[in-house]
């Protein structure tokens, strides 16, 4: 196994760091963050998909008479949305750039979001999940035809689905200064455990930036960054590719936090 040095041993990003590109990381201009019709159409495809399948996983539930595995299912369904959303926003913080095909936008958008945290909690909310609602509508809808008449199948798409759709809300609410803002269910499923906090995330924002990556409930953050998960990824990245992340570097600027509101609660 490689091992696993300090940070503060690692070799430093070179002084000419990417640089996002104005245009996809819209920090300053309030139109950007308002909804248009492809984005409530990607949203209303991707809520379409999470609804069929948890219609078709409530009918084959009724027909099989195992309740049982469904909600297992659907349980194993959220836990992996968690997972999923933690490995993307770590790939996407440290690797590529705006100009990365097909990711770019996305990839400017995570990367400029360490410098204005708070925007995301001013986006509309179609403006900020159409993107993952798209993902959701393209490829969990083949999926859900090919899992047939399989309850548990369907049942662990629509929750995955539906996790992994909203991950950016659950995000943008973790972002809300203040508490009296957020819905009393959020909040509270905050406080369980079941969304990510305020507290758990604002970590993220804070030196070394290495971190808390999960957007869904968090759970995995504390296996993740506890066994080193993404450290050892990274370096078998740099050792294989000679790719380093961004987060080796000493924080620049664009790691740097532009607004007077704290990220952390």
């Amino acid at each position: 196994m490689l091992p696993l040095y300090p940070r503060s041993h690692l070799p430093l990003l070179p002084t000419g760091l990417r640089r996002i590109h104005a245009g996809l990381n819209p920090l300053h201009d309030s139109s950007t963050l308002t909804s248009t019709w492809p984005h409530r159409a990607w949203v209303a495809a991707g809520s379409a998909t999470v609804l069929t399948s948890l219609s078709h996983a409530i009918s084959a539930a009724g027909a099989s008479h195992d309740p049982i595995n469904p909600v297992l299912s659907a349980i194993a369904g959220y836990l992996l949305s968690d997972l999923a959303t933690g490995v993307y926003h770590w790939a996407a913080d440290n690797y590529g750039s705006a100009s990365t095909p097909f990711f770019g936008p996305q990839i400017a958008a995570f990367q400029g979001h360490h410098r204005r945290p708070s925007t995301i909690t001013r986006r509309s909310f179609a403006n900020n999940t159409h993107a993952l609602a798209r993902a959701v509508a393209l490829v969990a809808a083949p999926l859900d035809f090919a899992a047939g008449g399989n309850p548990s199948a369907h049942s662990f798409l629509a929750a995955c689905g539906f996790c992994i759709m909203l991950c950016q809300q659950f995000h943008a609410w973790a972002h809300e200064g203040r508490r009296g803002k957020l819905p009393a269910a959020v909040a509270a499923m905050q406080d369980a455990g079941v969304l990510v906090s305020r507290r758990q995330h604002g970590r993220h924002h804070r030196r070394p930036y290495n971190g808390n990556y999960c957007i869904v409930s968090g759970a995995w953050d504390g296996v993740l960054d506890g066994c080193r998960v993404f450290e050892a990824a990274e370096m078998v990245i740099y050792f294989r590719f000679g790719v380093r992340p961004r987060s080796w570097g000493e924080p620049t600027e664009e790691w740097e936090e532009e607004e007077a509101a704290s990220c952390g609660g």
